[in-house]
């Protein structure tokens, strides 16, 4: 059994936290081609494997001299872990920052089989290889030392996940009121359609291109209103005055839209930025479109950045 103080499990938990930033950013640095700093927080923490190292080591206590039941407990424990993880950062910021939908045996996307046995060769790694000489070099620092270490780590990791936290729910705000215009931005779409009574067949392609990203809505609305617009100076009696109304109406709301969403582009600070540059794989199947916009918006961003640079 583990003859850990408090002191001690703190510094375990941040040690593997910075261990899982490393490991995760070199892969994904390698796999982009630049450097990534990889995970949630804006320090090189996450806070997920030091979480999951900690389960490992708890879980296994009281199966240290058996392997196979130290392996289904870290299958377990891990998933569990994984899971809870999963759907509680999802319910919180509206996007998932790992899925597993398209592996095979997969649980709603946030745990998959392949996931879970791989978690239960890692608790065995960590308990009988890696935690060894961890645990050595940790109970060699002097008390004091250690405190003051753990102390320091602590008010900065509390800032750093403080900050990030903020701006992840700004983020899922920014992300709902953009999807709440492209909703509004697709009525109007509807709307126009009607008024200028399209073809049967471009009504049917429309309903397939019915899902589009906001640019690409909005170019279309900006169609829909040129060819309105040379429609009624062609044939102007043809549209009732109370149809102009309408139609005068959508186009202001329309600007107001469009001016909405250059206010959000701007509220894409220094933070959400880099959340969602560090998070590449970041997905929402209910803002999917949406959040490409942004995606596409943080690209810009940094298109133009280079260019001042």
């Amino acid at each position: 059994m583990y003859q850990y103080n408090i002191i001690h499990w703190m510094f375990f938990f941040y040690f593997y936290c910075f261990f899982g930033w490393c490991f995760e950013s070199i892969v994904v640095s390698v796999k982009k081609r630049h450097f990534v700093n990889r995970g949630f927080m804006r320090g090189p923490f996450l806070p997920l494997y030091g979480t999951g190292a900690l389960m490992m080591l708890i879980v296994s206590m009281p199966f240290q001299d058996n392997v196979l039941l130290t392996y289904i407990a870290g299958c377990i424990g891990a998933t569990v872990l994984e899971y809870v993880t999963g759907v509680t950062m999802e319910a919180l910021f509206k996007v998932r920052y790992w899925d597993y939908s398209d592996q095979k045996f997969n649980f709603q996307g946030h745990v998959c089989l392949s996931s879970s046995l791989a978690w239960g060769f890692l608790t065995i790694l960590m308990t009988k290889v890696m935690h060894k000489p961890v645990e050595q070099f940790v109970l060699a620092i002097p008390r004091n030392v250690l405190m003051y270490v753990t102390l320091f780590l602590t008010i900065y990791i509390t800032v750093d996940f403080s900050l990030s936290f903020k701006a992840a729910m700004d983020l899922r705000d920014i992300l709902t009121k953009m999807q709440r215009v492209k909703d509004e931005m697709e009525r109007m779409q509807k709307r126009l359609d009607v008024i200028i009574a399209i073809a049967n067949e471009e009504k049917e392609q429309r309903k397939q291109e019915h899902e589009l990203r906001m640019d690409e809505l909005a170019e279309e609305l900006e169609q829909r209103f040129y060819n309105i617009k040379e429609h009624i100076q062609n044939t102007p009696g043809e549209y009732m005055d109370n149809v102009k109304e309408e139609i005068a109406e959508l186009r202001g709301r329309f600007n107001l839209y469009m001016e909405n969403r250059k206010h959000y582009k701007e509220m894409l600070g220094f933070f959400k930025v880099d959340m969602i540059r560090n998070n590449p794989s970041m997905i929402s199947k209910k803002f999917k479109y949406t959040l490409e916009d942004l995606k596409n918006i943080v690209e810009e961003k940094r298109t133009e950045k280079k260019k001042d640079e």
